[in-house]
C-alpha cells in the first residue's frame, strides 16, 4: 500500500534534541504485527452460516434496535430508509449489509514512529494490551486501585515489551485524577512514552473530540485528516441497544475518519442466550448495526467487527474464561467477519483468576490459543488482564507479553525453504549421530526456537541455589528491569510543548468531577 506524503507537524517531527536522544536510548526490538501462515479453524459450514445471516438479518427486521437518547442517529436511520419508531429501529432485510459494504476491508493505523505502523486486517494480527481494570495488582503492594503512576507505568512496559505492537488504551483505569480529566493524562502518557499505536477516549463524545484534536497536534492536521492514527473501543450495550455515549463518541471518530472496534459486550446467558448459535445470531446483528451507522456517518470509515463473548457460571453468575462455548462463538464470529469483509476483533489473555497462577495460565493459554486461529486481526487484552479484566497485573503483563513471542512463532507456520528442509543436516549426520554440532545447527541455532525471557527453564540444583523463584517472583524482577531500563523515545520538543499546553488549558475550562 502507498501511504501519502506526511504533512503538517508530522513532517517537521525529528529534530536535532531528537535524533541526540535516539543515539543515547536503550536499544530493543519491537516485533513487527504477525502476518499468519497458518489457516483458520472454522466451525460453521456454509449451512450454518446462512441460517445465522438469516436470523440475524430477522433480528433487525422484525425486533429491532434502540438508539437511546440520540435524535440525530435515529434522524440518519430514517433518511436511510430504516423504520423509526420512538428509539426502536427495524433495519430492513439487507440495509445494514450493504451499508457495511463501503467499510474498508483493512487499513494501516500509523504510529508516530512510522517503523511502528500496523496494518488491521487481511491475514495479519496486531497485540495490544489491557483495556479498563480499575485495580492493580503487583507482588510487592498486592491488589489497589490504579494510579496515574501505574497507568504510566504500564505505557512505558508495553513500550519495551518486544513481542506487543500497540500501546493500548486505558491499560487500567487511573482513579486519583478526575474522571472527566483523566482521559487527557492518559492520552499525553501514550503520545509521549510511546510511539507505538494508541486508542482513543470513547467515555464522552467531548473526549473523543479531546482525542482527535491532540492526533492533530502530534501528526499535523493535514496527516490525520487523511490516515488513521487512532483505533477506539465502541462497546454495544447488549443486548440491542445502542447508547448516547459511545454512539457519540464513534460518530466523533468516523466523521474524522478514525477507526472504531464495534463491538458487542455479552455475557452469555445474561447479555445473550444461552445457546452459541443464538448468541451469535445476536452478535452479528449488533456488529451490522453499528458497522452500517458508522458509514451512515462517513462512508469508507475504518471498522473492526468485534467480539468480546464469555460464558457466566450459573452458580455464582461470575463470567468464565477460557471456556469451550466461549471458542466457539469467537471462532464463528471469525467466519462471519471474514463474510462480511472487515478486520475482526476478539481474544486476549483472558482469565478469572485472582493471582497469576495456573488457573490465569490455563485459561490465558486457552483463550490467546484460541484468538490466533479464529483469525483475529486486532486482539485487545493481550497481556496483563486478571480477575475478569478488574485488575491490571504488572507479573501477568510481562507473563503474558512473553507468550506472545509464541503466538509470533506458531503464526509462521512451517518453513519449507532449503534450510526449512535440513536435507544438509540429515545428509551430514547420518544414521546414530546427532544435531548439535552439524553445520546446519550452528548456522540455525539463534533462532531456529522461541525463547522464553521470562520462564526458568535450569536445572532444579541451580533454580533452588537462586532463591527457587517462582514464575510471578522472575516476572517481578522482569517488570523492575524494565521500567529500570526506560527511556522515553524522541519526540520534537515543539509537540511535546502543544500536547503539554493543551491538557493544561483543557484542564482548566471545567471543574474536577468524579462521577
Amino acid at each position: 500500500m502507498t501511504e501519502a506524503a506526511p504533512t503538517g507537524r508530522r513532517a517537521r517531527s525529528g529534530g536535532g534534541a531528537a535524533r541526540r536522544a535516539a543515539r543515547s536510548a536503550v536499544g530493543f526490538e519491537t516485533a513487527r504485527f504477525i502476518t499468519r501462515n497458518v489457516p483458520d479453524f472454522e466451525v460453521l459450514n456454509a449451512e450454518a452460516l446462512e441460517i445465522i445471516e438469516t436470523n440475524a438479518e430477522t433480528v433487525l427486521e422484525e425486533i429491532g434496535v434502540n438508539f437511546v437518547d440520540n435524535p440525530a442517529a435515529l434522524e440518519r436511520w430514517r433518511q436511510a430508509g430504516a423504520d423509526v419508531r420512538g428509539e426502536r429501529v427495524r433495519i430492513p432485510r439487507g440495509l445494514a449489509r450493504s451499508l457495511c459494504a463501503t467499510a474498508p476491508r483493512s487499513f494501516t493505523q500509523h504510529a508516530r514512529n512510522p517503523d511502528r505502523n500496523v496494518e488491521i486486517g487481511g491475514r495479519n494480527l496486531v497485540l495490544a494490551p489491557v483495556y479498563g481494570p480499575p485495580f492493580v495488582r503487583d507482588v510487592a503492594g498486592g491488589r489497589r486501585y490504579a494510579t496515574m503512576e501505574d497507568f504510566r507505568a504500564f505505557v512505558k512496559l508495553g513500550y519495551m515489551s518486544k513481542w506487543l505492537h500497540h500501546s493500548g488504551g486505558t491499560v487500567c483505569e487511573p482513579t486519583d485524577i478526575a474522571v472527566n480529566k483523566r482521559h487527557l493524562d492518559m492520552l499525553l502518557a501514550h503520545m509521549t512514552l510511546s510511539d507505538k499505536p494508541f486508542m482513543g477516549s470513547v467515555t464522552e463524545p467531548v473526549r473523543a473530540e479531546d482525542s482527535v484534536a491532540m492526533a492533530r497536534l502530534l501528526f499535523g492536521d493535514g496527516f490525520v485528516d487523511s490516515h488513521a492514527v487512532m483505533t477506539s473501543l465502541i462497546n454495544v450495550n447488549s443486548p440491542l441497544t445502542f447508547d448516547a455515549t459511545m454512539m457519540g463518541a464513534l460518530e466523533v471518530y468516523a466523521a474524522a475518519g478514525q477507526a472504531c472496534i464495534v463491538s458487542p459486550f455479552i455475557v452469555g446467558g445474561a447479555m445473550a442466550p444461552v445457546t452459541v448459535a443464538g448468541t451469535l445470531t445476536q452478535l452479528l446483528a449488533e456488529v451490522m448495526t453499528g458497522v452500517a451507522y458508522a458509514q451512515l456517518v462517513r462512508p469508507g470509515a475504518p471498522v473492526i467487527f468485534g467480539a468480546f463473548v464469555t460464558s457466566i457460571d450459573m452458580n455464582s453468575g461470575a463470567p468464565t474464561f477460557g471456556t469451550p462455548e466461549a471458542s466457539l462463538i469467537t471462532y464463528g464470529a471469525g467466519q462471519l467477519a471474514r463474510r462480511m469483509g472487515l478486520p475482526y476483533r476478539s481474544g486476549g489473555a483472558f482469565c478469572g483468576s485472582k493471582l497469576p497462577d495456573a488457573q490465569a495460565g490455563y485459561e490465558s493459554a486457552n483463550s490467546l490459543q484460541m484468538a490466533l486461529m479464529a483469525g483475529v486481526n486486532f486482539m485487545l487484552h493481550a497481556c496483563g488482564w486478571l480477575e475478569g479484566g478488574l485488575v491490571a497485573s504488572y507479573e501477568k503483563f510481562v507473563m503474558d507479553a512473553d507468550q506472545l513471542g509464541a503466538l509470533h512463532r506458531l503464526a509462521e507456520g512451517v518453513d519449507l525453504s532449503q534450510a526449512g528442509q535440513a536435507m544438509d543436516a540429515l545428509r551430514e549426520v547420518g544414521p546414530g549421530g546427532h544435531f548439535l554440532g552439524c553445520a546446519h545447527t550452528q548456522a540455525h541455532f539463534r533462532t531456529a526456537f522461541w525463547r522464553s525471557e521470562v520462564l526458568d527453564y535450569r536445572p532444579f540444583e541451580t533454580w533452588d541455589e537462586d532463591g527457587a523463584r517462582d514464575t510471578a517472583l522472575l516476572a517481578a524482577d522482569r517488570v523492575a528491569r524494565m521500567l529500570r531500563d526506560y527511556q522515553a523515545p524522541p519526540l520534537d520538543p515543539a509537540v511535546a510543548e502543544a500536547l503539554s499546553d493543551f491538557v493544561l488549558r483543557r484542564k482548566a475550562e471545567m471543574p474536577d468531577a468524579f462521577s
